[in-house]
């Protein structure tokens, strides 16, 4: 199934587009969507993953929620039609 990565800041700017659509199955996790990200464009995954694993200022949206906060981390299924995001640290005054 198609999931969409929409991705922003200087993320969307390495990526070279805003929106990333990857290719996932049933019962596949946020993290098989993003090593599929990764793979998509890998030129994001110096500024996304540290020694392999995910940065500890990025943050992983499904459908609105931090699934680092709000569920099972990286662990979480996907169902059909989740919206994925990628966000750098956000900083402003």
């Amino acid at each position: 199934m198609p999931t969409e990565w929409k991705l922003f800041a200087d993320l969307a700017e390495r990526a070279g587009d805003k929106h990333v659509t990857v290719d996932t199955a049933a019962g596949d996790t946020v993290g098989d969507a993003l090593e599929a990200l990764l793979e998509a464009a890998p030129e994001l995954e110096g500024r996304v993953l540290e020694d392999g694993d995910l940065r500890s200022q990025i943050n992983v949206l499904r459908n609105g929620t931090n699934v680092l906060v709000e569920e099972e981390g990286l662990e979480t299924e996907l169902e059909e039609g989740d919206e994925l995001a990628l966000f750098p640290p956000v900083s402003g005054g």
